[in-house]
């Protein structure tokens, strides 16, 4: 496979530069797929700095796909607890599960059938495809899209929509290395050309770059406008326990352990305690304190001195905290 110029110096700089990144080890293929499923999971929506410390701890209580599929729930998510979008770690587990009855326990090796596991959508199977098998799929995550963006000075509109920067992507062209090359382009992305200040002065293809011939680096942003929704969150507390429920009501923080909540539509002078930014909603929160509890079937009562022992979202234990500190 005859690689261009431009490949051949993002590789070359990959080969010096790349970070050390614990699914990155050499290890055998079989870990080596675990652990690339494992990872792109984590990394999906989350930074790599965040990730790292999560995917020791998850691989070393989870060490194989055949253990993930049995795993108990409970364990599952405390080992997940602070990463967010727990529907991650519960597709993850439904995945390893799916692979080992229907694809004898090996990851399928093309697009289709990935996905049809739960959880993985065209980034992640691109993704797999090229870093465990070696396939030429360029993955686009925000960090080749920005490299792309800003190597072609892609500006308008329509230049960044997810369509076009697809068709775009073939400017990088295919290697031999498709593993290596794909997390070069992503390294480029998150080292040099960084979102603010990028480090033009160590990019491999500077040369070829238009927004760096034209001295313009800004990026234009989707608007992406967050909905502002409104919600009453109860507080009941006795014998210095809070009262919590498992959230079947809200679509967010699905099945978690959540204080009692109700939404509001529309309210007139709402006065709110916290504000919450959570996936595309702008949560405006009032917090209410009350004292009767008998309506709740199967209440959690949680201790606010032993937060730790619980497994609890990180959004649950801000607001334990955030009542302590104010109460």
């Amino acid at each position: 496979m005859k690689e261009q110029l431009v490949t051949k110096k993002i590789l070359n700089w990959y080969d010096l530069n790349k970070r050390s990144l614990p699914w990155r080890k050499n290890v055998s293929i079989q870990k080596r797929h675990y652990y690339t499923l494992v990872s792109e999971f984590m990394l999906q929506q989350t930074q790599v700095a965040t990730v790292i410390p999560y995917f020791n701890r998850f691989i070393k209580s989870i060490p194989s796909l055949e253990i993930l599929a049995k795993v108990n729930n409970k364990k599952l998510i405390k080992l997940w607890e602070g990463l967010g979008y727990y529907s991650r770690a519960r597709n993850l587990k439904k995945t390893a599960q799916t692979v080992i009855k229907n694809f004898d326990g090996k990851l399928p090796n093309n697009f289709e059938e990935l996905l049809s596991l739960p959880g993985i959508g065209n980034y992640t199977a691109s993704a797999i495809l090229a870093i465990v098998f070696n396939k030429p799929y360029i993955p686009l995550d925000g960090n080749i899209e920005r490299v792309l963006k800003r190597y072609l000075y892609l500006k308008k509109v329509k230049e960044i929509e997810k369509d076009n920067l697809i068709r775009k992507k073939s400017i990088f062209g295919v290697s031999s290395r498709s593993n290596d090359y794909a997390q070069a382009l992503m390294e480029l992305g998150a080292l040099i050309c960084k979102p603010i200040n990028p480090l033009c002065n160590e990019c491999p293809i500077v040369k070829k770059c238009k927004s760096y011939q034209k001295k313009d680096f800004d990026l234009t942003k989707k608007n992406k406008k967050n909905k502002d929704k409104y919600f009453i969150l109860k507080v009941y507390k006795k014998n210095q326990r809070y009262l919590l429920v498992k959230n079947t009501k809200f679509n967010f923080l699905k099945n978690l352990t959540i204080f009692p909540m109700e939404e509001l539509f529309e309210p007139k002078n709402f006065s709110e305690n916290l504000n919450f930014k959570m996936s595309n909603m702008n949560m405006n929160i009032k917090i209410q304190y009350l004292k009767n509890s008998g309506k709740f079937l199967s209440p959690h009562w949680i201790d606010e001195k032993k937060l730790d022992n619980y497994i609890l979202p990180s959004f649950t234990k801000k607001i334990v905290r955030y009542l302590e500190g104010n109460l």
